[in-house]
């Protein structure tokens, strides 16, 4: 692990300890790109009422408001914990090139921020879980697929 390296977890670190202070939860990431911090992001759950206001999120969105692309390779994320799965799915859409990360998740579970229930979840098949999850319309809602798969000049991703 080089000396920058370190230098950016202690980066994501120390944005996770002010952020007790500030009314959020204790986590914080930045995303780098070529060297340089492009943004920073903290838990803002409780403080904006947003179950989806992870530090990891935060950042993504700040980064790709700043690049000016929905598209991040090219830069690396360093969270202050291994992320939950939901900012995990979002480091792998936002196409980051690595993820560093300090405290694991079982660090977090010790403290009671515990996501394995989520994991377990999404090991069941849709009818075993605990939130009903049914399926309707289909035909009606595979229409805006159908002129998706179509559309000669949609932007992939």
């Amino acid at each position: 692990m080089s000396e920058k390296e370190k230098d950016f977890m202690r980066t994501a670190i120390g944005l996770s300890i002010d952020n007790i202070e500030n009314n959020g939860g204790p986590f914080g990431a930045i995303i780098v790109k070529e060297g340089k911090v492009i943004a920073t992001g903290v838990n803002r759950v409780t403080t904006n009422n947003d179950p989806t206001a992870h530090a990891e999120v935060n950042v993504i969105r700040k980064a790709a408001e700043i690049l000016g692309t929905y598209d991040l390779s090219g830069c690396e994320i360093y969270s202050s914990c291994e992320p939950c799965p939901m900012c995990l799915g979002a480091i792998y859409w936002a196409r980051l090139d690595k993820l560093y990360y300090g405290n694991t998740k079982q660090d977090a579970k010790d403290i009671d921020f515990d996501d394995s229930f989520i994991y377990k979840e999404l090991d069941l098949p849709v009818e075993k879980r605990k939130i009903p999850t049914v399926q309707i319309l289909q035909d009606e809602a595979i229409q805006a697929f159908n002129k998706w798969k179509n559309k000669a000049d949609k932007i992939e991703y």
